[in-house]
């Protein structure tokens, strides 16, 4: 019976002993989201009959274990998975880590370095010892003349200086490349330290084969240690050309791991995967919050004049320059179209190091046909600025994101693309166009302020000059505005308007003109502020 009781204890004591399983997952695919990554990788092993522990490296340093998923063969079961950073083993480590290999390289170096100094000195030094040993021999020797007892004095001497030298360099090499090599030593303790307790994330599965057998484990999981945003780069000849969209994303990814030819996949969809199925729950509908909208992903490039002017400016229509080409697709990705996101499948592989930085990925190239048309707000900004009207922009699957908007050659700024507007048109800043001038100016001898005994009444008049300074003719919206009074004590009278479409209860004044090349235009604005002098107007 203690045979036997001994027998169980030896073979239970070999069973935990038993030597983990190393192994290194391949990343094959990633899909990123705009928070995070889902994974796919690989993971060959070699398995025995019965339970074994199966490290697998080279997984991400964070992910989230709910969303773990291994596939094996039907004789093969998984009893349990940890996910761990902070794996201890106390077999070897993996020899073929990059790390190690770089410092056992270096050590491999310098071993040869210090075995080929110890060659060369060894052969000075015996150098050294012949010739001490001749000069005793010449010296016992009789019958030189003094000349040549003088030439092998000054051989000698010069002789033994050099190789004694020689020895003292070899000497003083040696010992550098001995501290050189304690030092790499020492680094290739703290390599594998680094290797097995701080490198990248761990897989820690405790499996059951019925047979040996060698198979591959196919291994996915979630991780928010990736993201991607998409970016757009618009270019455009001039005012009677398509504009050129090229399609792109910034992807970045710390996931601790390498992505090196994978099958890349972008999804405008914000996963949130559990164990649990879902349940629908009611689809209620509700607008937008505008405001909030506005602020946050706002146009860089728009003009809009403040408060009530802001909605009338949305609301323009005019006829300008049209295009006839039909979009045309030079298309890098498979798009698929869902109910609530879109997925965009590179058909390239696709190499993403984990560094942080921004990598860039073409989904595709598109030719937008595009109404043009320039519009200036001078009271605000003496500028024009030159948009784009895309109509049925819905079907290029665009979404939110930064442009940069490069114009006649020229690179102009950058811009905002919000596809999730409520209008029928996509609405695209292309800039400033500095070759339409617009000045604002006060006429002094039309302008004036006096005092009656009613109150106090001011005159404001405007002239406002435009030029064309193009090759081309260009249609212009042009805009500005009067007061409107919320107090019978104040009254505003329009007097000069020059022709301006007017919004009496905006104040909104528009004019939609053709100007030639080199042509110059004038409209004048003229109003009139009666108040009571005794109290004092704060935003006239």
């Amino acid at each position: 019976m203690k045979k036997i009781f001994l027998l169980l204890f030896l073979a239970t004591a070999t069973a935990f002993a038993q030597k983990p399983i190393f192994t290194s997952a391949k990343v094959k695919a990633a899909t990123v989201y705009f928070n995070s990554a889902e994974i796919s990788q690989s993971a060959a092993v070699t398995l025995p009959a019965g339970t074994s522990e199966v490290v697998i490296k080279n997984v991400a340093n964070y992910l989230l274990e709910n969303t773990l998923q291994v596939g094996v063969p039907s004789n093969v079961t998984i009893l349990s998975s940890q996910f761990t950073n902070n794996y201890i083993s106390e077999f070897e480590p993996d020899e073929n880590s990059p790390a190690l290999k770089k410092v056992r390289d270096s050590i491999k170096l310098v071993e040869e370095q210090i075995a080929l100094v110890y060659n060369q000195k060894t052969s000075e030094q015996k150098t050294l010892e012949l010739l001490d040993k001749n000069n005793q021999v010449y010296g016992q020797q009789s019958g030189l003349s003094v000349t040549e007892l003088m030439k092998m004095v000054d051989y000698y001497k010069t002789k033994r200086t050099e190789t004694a030298n020689t020895i003292n360099t070899l000497t003083a090499k040696e010992q550098k490349l001995n501290e050189k090599l304690t030092d790499l030593k020492s680094k290739l303790e703290v390599n594998i330290s680094k290797e097995e307790k701080i490198s990248t994330g761990k897989l820690v599965l405790q499996i059951m084969s019925e047979t040996p057998l060698s198979t591959q484990l196919d291994i996915s999981y979630l991780t928010q240690g990736a993201s991607w945003q998409p970016f757009y780069d618009l270019r455009a000849n001039d005012i009677t050309s398509p504009i050129n969209m090229l399609y792109k994303a910034q992807v970045v990814q710390q996931t601790g791991i390498d992505w090196k030819k994978v099958k890349l996949t972008l999804s405008s969809g914000m996963p949130n995967q559990s164990s649990f199925a879902p349940e629908l729950s009611p689809w209620f509908l509700r607008f937008e919050n505008r405001q909030y909208d506005s602020l946050a992903y706002g146009n860089t490039n728009n003009v809009a004049i403040r408060g009530a002017a802001s909605q009338e400016l949305s609301d323009v229509v005019v006829e300008a320059y049209r295009t006839t080409t039909k979009a045309k697709s030079n298309v890098a990705a498979t798009i698929t179209e869902h109910q609530m996101n879109v997925s965009f499948d590179i058909d390239l592989p696709y190499d993403i190091a984990s560094n942080g930085k921004q990598h860039s990925v073409t989904l595709k190239e598109i030719k937008l046909p595009a109404t043009y048309r320039h519009f200036s707000v001078p009271k605000l900004e003496q500028e024009a600025f030159l948009l784009a009207e895309i109509s049925d922009y819905a079907k290029y699957n665009m979404l939110r994101g930064e442009a940069n908007i490069i114009f006649e050659g020229m690179y102009i700024g950058k811009t905002q693309i919000n596809p999730s507007q409520t209008a029928d048109t996509l609405n695209l800043s292309m800039g400033r166009d500095k070759k339409i001038s617009v000045k604002r100016e006060t006429v002094a001898e039309k302008s004036s302020t006096k005092f009656l005994s009613s109150g106090k009444e001011q005159v404001f008049t405007y002239d406002i000059i435009i030029r064309n300074n193009k090759k081309e003719a260009a249609k212009l919206t042009l805009k500005d505005q009067y007061p409107v009074s919320t107090d019978k004590e104040i009254e505003v009278e329009l007097l000069q308007s020059d022709s301006a479409k007017v919004d009496k209860e905006t104040g909104i004044l528009t004019w939609e003109m053709s100007l030639k090349p080199t042509e110059t235009k004038k409209v004048r604005i003229s109003y009139k502020v009666k108040s009571p002098k005794s109290k004092t107007l704060a935003n006239l």
